[in-house]
C-alpha cells in the first residue's frame, strides 16, 4: 500500500485512506474537501475493481461455451449495433492495429460469429458484418446480464436504483465524451 503523505493525504485523511476502504466509516473524517474527494475516490476505486472482478468472472462463464474472448465479445457487441464496418474502423474502435484486428476477425469468422468481405468499391477495403449466429450470442449474453443486474436492483429501493441509473448515465455520458 502506497504511504498516504506521498499521494498529498494529510491528517485525517491519511487515516481514513488506510482504514476506511473496507468499512467506508473513517472517510467521512477528512479535513479539506480535497482530501474527502481523494477518500472518496480510493473508497470508489476499491468498490469499482471488485464490481469488475465479480461482472468478469461471470462474463467469463458466459463466454465460455461460445468459445469467444472479452475483446472478441466487445467487438461483437459493437458490431451488434452496425450494419457493417471496415476492418480499420474495428481496428481504431477496439485500439489494435489493423493486422490485430484482422486475426480477431479472422477467429470470429471461423466460429461463425461475422463475415468478412470485400467492398465493391474498392477492393482494398474489408468489410465485416455480424451473423445470426454472432447476434444471438450477444442477445444470450446480454440476457444473463440483464437477469444478473435484476437481481442486484431487487436490493435497492425504488430511489437508489433511479440514483443508481443517472449516476451510471453520466458516467456514460462522461466515457464517451473522451
Amino acid at each position: 500500500m502506497p504511504n498516504p503523505s506521498s499521494v498529498g493525504l494529510t491528517g485525517n485523511a491519511r487515516i481514513s485512506s488506510l482504514l476506511g476502504l473496507n468499512t467506508g466509516v473513517l472517510t467521512a473524517f477528512a479535513r479539506s474537501p480535497a482530501d474527502q474527494i481523494r477518500a472518496d475516490a480510493e473508497r470508489l476505486s476499491h468498490i469499482i475493481l471488485e464490481m469488475q472482478r465479480c461482472f468478469v468472472l461471470r462474463l467469463s462463464k458466459q463466454l465460455a461455451p461460445g468459445n469467444v474472448s472479452f475483446p472478441q465479445f466487445f467487438l461483437l457487441t459493437y458490431l451488434d449495433q452496425k450494419e457493417v464496418l471496415t476492418m480499420s474502423a474495428i481496428a481504431q474502435k477496439m485500439g489494435h492495429t489493423t493486422a490485430a484486428a484482422s486475426g480477431l476477425v479472422a477467429r470470429l469468422e471461423n466460429l461463425g460469429y461475422v463475415l468478412r468481405s470485400v467492398a465493391r468499391d474498392d477492393r482494398r477495403k474489408v468489410m465485416v458484418c455480424i451473423t445470426a449466429k454472432g447476434s444471438a450470442l450477444v442477445r444470450r449474453i446480454r440476457e444473463e446480464m440483464v437477469g444478473n443486474l435484476v437481481k442486484i436492483l431487487d436490493h435497492l429501493t425504488s430511489d437508489e436504483q433511479k440514483a443508481w441509473l443517472q449516476i451510471y448515465g453520466k458516467i456514460y455520458d462522461y466515457c464517451q465524451s473522451k
